[in-house]
């Protein structure tokens, strides 16, 4: 490393060489004749070594600066400090060819030239000519360097826009013009493909154009204009005159459209759209359109729901359904529709029947009636139960809002022996119980259900013989489904099972608490379930139970035995569990949101509702629900009518 003395001399000189290249720079500048100097020929630059600063060497043999430093100033430093420019970049730059007078009057006509649009014509005085003269005179003028450029930039895309309209005359001309001007070989590659593609579908074009003057913008196949066009988008993707031709197409479509939902004629409308829809997919066109007929579609149909609910106001259901059902037709999911439907069902039950009344079906081809049923009233509750509820199974969740929208009637007590023997007799049914061989009944001396050989519905929960006035037990979903067929048969009505929502709508009869009188244990007696002090033929007592509390059965009790519920039901949280319609599902994720049963054809296992004579105070839960095979018999399942109104 150079000593401190070296390293000032070092600093001295450079601090002096810049100081006389400066001086010397602006009096070439300013004053070229006292130095009596010609301009010299282009010099050659070296840039140095990195981390050194940017320099130039230009061999001269200048007088005035033979004292100084080796490193010597190229000809237009004195320019560019004047200007602003730096040092380096002056050295970049090299030296200019001195603008005469006479090369700035062409620039100036120029560029005059080229505002007025005369690029490349007429021939001898366009832009293009002078900005050449401009470069005969002084070369490498970068003014008119970069106008070329530009014009060249300008023809370019002239020509890219000549061919996109299918003006082939005008396309020629101006890639001559630019094929002439400074370009990149990619760049005139690419125009000169897009030159051979339009030579290509000009012809299809004019095709196209002549079929749909002739009438044939779609048929026949094959030899239409919208086939054509989609044959020039195949070998030119977003041409615009193809797409302005499947615009014209797609327009005649949209008009007819139109014009059939002014009509009313909306099914004409939506398949006008359909055909419209494949012309040009997604267009601005057709979702305007298809927006604006949905416009008419609805607005019609509220008028039509408006007339509808005057004439259920005025008492006239016939004349309200038949508009409600236009009014649905022209819009499906017009807002308003399912609480008029609701309103119009609601006013024929109630025109003869009320909330919580007694129905008795009789049979239309034999002496007999059906089962009791009891009008349920519609309303809401939140079905399964809470993850901090006592007792609280997974499979009881989420819990959700279900709405009871349909009217329907429940059967106010759970089928007994003397009604299904009712049913066997006149069909001759054989039961599952029958078919497999047995049933599994409770037994005495283990304190178990067990299976039985032998055990059918005709017996009761120990396997003795049942009395008419009992819940049928020994019943499968299957043999419920046979019934409830055999019952619709005789009365001319919808018998079936209620759906899971249904039940535990009726369960709870209006309550929201863990049991339907409540969250605690019952004060006083209001269903046969397991209690404390209840005891079995041999003294046997349950091993979970309500504290203090006693029905007095072992075993199912005969129907209407403990008080009736809200809505006029029997034995909806004991007795016997039951089967409703619902297939088996693991929790509620997905469950429909009305009282709809939730059906998956073919599956093998249903849902068993309600506690029973058996149920420990877990099971007597409104939200319980367990799960068993269409073909299960049990001394604990029965089973209740459901019908539509």
């Amino acid at each position: 490393m150079p000593g401190t003395e070296v390293a000032r001399k070092q600093h001295t000189l450079g601090g002096a060489a810049g100081i006389a290249l400066l001086a010397f720079a602006l009096v070439y500048r300013f004053f070229p004749g006292v130095l009596h100097m010609q301009p010299l020929p282009v010099p050659s630059v070296t840039t140095n070594m990195p981390g050194q600063h940017a320099m130039a060497t230009v061999s001269t043999t200048w007088s005035a600066v033979k004292a100084l430093p080796a490193v010597t100033v190229p000809a237009n430093a004195g320019a560019a400090i004047e200007s602003g420019t730096s040092f380096a970049d002056a050295v970049r730059m090299g030296p200019p060819v001195a603008t005469t007078k006479v090369v700035a009057a062409l620039l100036r006509k120029a560029r005059e030239t080229e505002q007025k649009g005369a690029l490349f014509e007429p021939k001898d005085a366009n832009a293009i000519a002078l900005y050449r003269q401009v470069l005969v005179a002084a070369p490498n003028n970068a003014d008119a360097e970069n106008a070329l450029e530009r014009i060249g930039g300008a023809l370019r895309d002239w020509t890219l826009a000549a061919i996109d309209r299918g003006d082939d005359v005008a396309a020629q001309r101006f890639f001559a013009a630019y094929s002439e001007l400074p370009h990149s070989d990619e760049e005139l590659a690419d125009v000169r493909a897009h030159m051979k593609t339009l030579h290509q579908i000009l012809p299809m074009l004019t095709r196209a154009a002549d079929l749909i003057q002739a009438g044939h913008p779609t048929e026949p196949e094959g030899a239409n204009a919208l086939a054509v066009y989609r044959d020039v988008l195949k070998l030119d993707p977003g041409n615009s005159l193809a797409d302005a031709g499947l615009a014209a197409i797609e327009r005649d479509y949209l008009d007819r459209a139109l014009a059939a939902a002014a009509q009313d004629d909306f099914s004409g409308a939506d398949s006008t759209l359909a055909l419209a829809s494949a012309i040009r997919p997604g267009s601005q066109a057709l979702l305007e359109t298809r927006a604006r007929i949905e416009g008419i579609r609805r607005q019609r149909a509220e008028t039509v729901l408006a007339q509808a609910r005057s004439a259920l106001d005025s008492g006239n259901a016939d004349l309200a359904e038949q508009l409600g059902k236009k009014a649905q037709s022209i819009s499906p999911d017009l807002a308003g529709l399912d609480k008029f439907n609701l309103g119009l069902r609601n006013a024929r039950l109630y025109a003869s029947l009320s909330p919580g009344q007694v129905i008795r079906d009789r049979f239309l081809d034999m002496a007999g009636s059906a089962p009791a049923i009891v009008v349920i009233p519609t309303g809401e509750f939140v079905m399964g139960s809470p993850a901090d509820e006592s007792g609280h199974s997974d499979n009881e969740e989420p819990q959700r809002r279900v709405r009871i929208d349909i009217g329907f009637a429940l059967g106010q007590d759970e089928v007994t022996v003397g009604q299904f023997r009712e049913f066997v007799h006149a069909t001759k049914y054989v039961s599952d119980a029958e078919r497999l061989g047995g049933s599994a009944v409770y037994e005495e001396s283990t304190g178990r259900i067990t299976e039985r050989r032998g055990m059918t519905w005709q017996n009761d929960y120990h396997g003795e013989r049942a009395s008419a006035s009992l819940p049928v037990i020994n019943i499968s979903w299957n043999d419920a489904s046979a019934y409830l067929a055999w019952l619709s048969a005789r009365t001319g009505k919808h018998y079936r099972l209620a759906s899971e929502a249904e039940f535990e709508y009726a369960e709870r009869a209006g309550s929201s608490t863990r049991y339907p009188w409540g969250d605690g244990n019952p004060d006083k007696v209001v269903g046969n379930f397991t209690g404390e002090g209840d005891r079995s033929p041999s003294k046997r007592s349950w091993s979970s139970a309500f504290p203090r509390y006693s029905d007095g059965y072992w075993g199912p009790a005969p129907i209407g035995t403990f008080p009736a519920d809200k809505f006029g039901l029997y034995d909806m949280e004991g007795n016997v569990s039951e089967w409703v319609e619902d297939c088996w599902h693991d929790n509620y994720v997905r469950a429909p949101r009305d009282s709809a049963a939730w059906v998956n054809p073919g599956c093998e296992r249903r849902v068993v509702r309600g506690g029973s004579w058996g149920s420990d105070p877990d099971q007597v839960r409104s939200a319980f629900r367990t799960a068993a095979s269409v073909d299960t018999r049990s001394a604990r399942v029965g089973f209740r009518v459901a019908r539509d109104l």
